[in-house]
C-alpha cells in the first residue's frame, strides 16, 4: 500500500517512523515532512491546504491511504474534498469529516456536543459581539479563576486563565472587540476553572466502534516546575501513573463511550483519532476539550509504546473491523523531552546547524525531529520546537534520565529543554 502522510512536526516523524515499519506499507511519502521524516520515506513539497495539489499527487502516484497529521486540513475539509470526487473517493483518508473536525475547530460546538451527550465538562457560556455586554456581566459574576477560550483554532494560544475579573474583562474585550486572536476569537467560550491534574487519552474510531490507545500526560509550560508561558509542549510521559484501571473505566464509561455514541447518533462521518483532553478532579474525569487528531508531543510517547501494526489498524477502521483488533502496548514507561530554540515561545532565531545527531542512535532512545530541515546534507533548526528524544525505562525517572543523557550529546545554538519532565511522579 502506498501512503501519504501530511504534516511536518514531531508527531509526523513519529507516525512516519511507525508507518514505515509496517509490512503493509510499500511506499511512504510525507508532505512536506522534515529532516527526520526523510529517513523513513520521501518528502514531497505539498502545501497542507492545497487540496487540489494533494489530490493530484495521490492520483499520479496511486496513493491508497492519506494520513492527516495536523488539525487545519481536517477543519478545512480535506476528507470531504476527497470523498466528493469519484477519482479520489476510494482513497482511505484517516481523519474526520469537516463536521467531525468541528469538535476541535469550534469550542462552542464541542461544549454543546458534550452537554447534549452528558459528557462531564466545565460549566460555560459563549459570547460574541452581539451579546458582548452579557458576556461582561457573566464574567463579572463568575468565580475565579475564569477561563477564556477563543472559539476557533488559535495555534494553541487561544486559552487564557484569568486570576481577576478585571483581567478577564480586559482580555475578553481584546478578543472580541480588538481581534486579539483574529477570526478564531470572534466568539469566546467563558468557562469555570477545574482544579486537578490533566492527561490525554486517545482513541481510533470509525464513528461507531473505537479502540483505546495508550494515554499520556504532556507538559505545556516553558519553565521547570510548570512555570512561565505556555508552549506547544515541552515533553510527555506514558503511561500516566494515576490513570489506573478503575480511573480509566470511568473515562471510558463517562466520556469515551458517550462521545462516540454521540458521533454516531448525530450522523457525523468520522474515521480517525479522537483526542480527549481530560482533567482528574478529585477522583472523577472531566473533558476539557476534544482534538480531531493525535497530540504533539504525546504521539512521540504513545506510538513507540504501541506494538500493533498501525497501517493494519487504519485498514481495520476503514473496513469496519475495529472490533477484531486488540491493542498491545509495551509495558515500559516512555518519556519524551523536547529541545527548543532559545527565546521560544517568544522571538527566536532559526537556521542553526544541529550537531552530534549521528552519535545518539540507541535502541532505548529515539530522536524525533520537529522543526528541522535538511540543507546541503546539514540538519538545521527551522522553528521553535526543534526535536525531542523519547526513551524507555522501568519508571518515569529512569526514562527521563535516558532522554536527558541523549540531549546532553546534541547541540545547536541557544538550545533549551526542561530537565524535570514527569517531576511529580519521581
Amino acid at each position: 500500500m502506498k501512503i501519504l502522510l501530511l504534516g511536518s512536526g514531531g508527531r509526523e516523524h513519529a507516525l512516519a517512523w511507525k508507518l514505515s515499519q509496517s509490512k503493509l506499507c510499500a511506499e511512504l511519502f510525507i508532505a512536506p515532512g522534515n529532516a527526520g521524516t526523510s529517513l523513513h520515506g520521501t518528502n514531497v513539497m505539498l502545501k497542507l491546504l492545497d487540496f487540489e495539489g494533494i489530490k493530484s499527487f495521490c492520483l499520479k502516484r496511486n496513493i491508497e491511504m492519506v494520513v492527516v497529521g495536523p488539525e487545519e486540513p481536517l477543519v478545512e475539509g480535506i476528507v470531504d474534498f476527497f470523498k466528493a470526487d469519484k477519482n479520489s473517493e476510494n482513497i482511505i483518508v484517516i481523519g474526520p469529516s469537516q463536521r467531525g473536525a468541528q469538535l476541535e475547530g469550534s469550542k462552542s460546538f464541542a461544549k454543546s456536543f458534550m452537554l447534549r451527550h452528558q459528557v462531564p465538562t466545565a460549566v460555560y457560556g459563549e459570547f460574541d459581539k452581539n451579546n458582548f455586554q452579557k458576556g461582561v456581566q457573566y464574567i463579572q459574576q463568575h468565580s475565579l479563576p475564569v477561563v477564556l477560550k477563543a472559539d476557533g483554532l488559535a495555534a494553541g494560544k487561544g486559552v487564557l486563565i484569568c486570576q481577576s475579573r478585571i483581567e478577564a474583562v480586559a482580555e475578553f474585550e481584546l478578543m472580541i472587540q480588538d481581534g486579539k486572536f483574529g477570526e478564531a476569537g470572534k466568539k469566546v467560550v467563558v468557562e469555570s476553572f477545574l482544579n486537578g491534574i490533566e492527561l490525554s487519552v486517545f482513541v481510533l474510531t470509525d464513528g461507531k466502534e473505537y479502540i483505546i490507545l495508550p494515554e499520556a500526560k504532556d507538559y505545556k509550560k516553558i519553565g521547570e516546575g510548570d512555570s512561565g508561558l505556555n508552549t506547544g509542549g515541552m515533553g510527555a510521559i506514558s503511561p500516566v501513573p494515576f490513570a489506573d484501571n478503575a480511573f480509566m473505566k470511568k473515562v471510558e464509561d463517562k466520556i469515551i463511550r458517550p462521545t462516540i455514541a454521540g458521533i454516531e447518533q448525530e450522523g457525523i462521518s468520522y474515521l480517525g483519532f479522537v483526542f480527549f483532553g481530560l482533567i482528574k478532579v478529585r477522583d472523577e474525569p472531566y473533558c476539557i476539550e476534544y482534538n480531531c487528531r493525535l497530540g504533539d508531543p504525546e504521539t512521540e510517547v504513545i506510538v513507540p509504546r504501541l506494538k500493533n501494526d498501525l497501517v493494519a489498524l487504519f485498514i481495520a477502521a476503514a473496513n469496519g473491523g475495529l472490533h477484531t483488533c486488540l491493542i498491545e502496548t509495551d509495558n515500559s514507561t516512555a518519556c519524551t523531552v523536547v529541545a527548543v530554540s532559545g527565546g521560544y515561545p517568544g522571538i527566536f532565531e532559526k537556521g542553526f546547524e544541529i550537531n552530534e545527531l549521528e552519535k545518539v542512535i540507541s535502541g532505548e532512545s529515539i530522536v524525533f525531529h520537529a522543526a528541522t530541515e535538511l540543507k546541503e546534507k546539514r540538519v538545521l533548526t527551522n522553528g521553535g520546537r526543534v526535536l525531542c528524544v523519547t526513551s524507555f525505562g522501568n519508571s518515569v525517572s529512569s526514562a527521563v534520565k535516558k532522554s536527558l543523557k541523549v540531549l546532553q550529546k546534541i547541540h545547536f545554538e541557544n538550545m533549551y529543554y526542561r530537565n524535570d519532565i514527569g517531576y511529580e511522579f519521581e
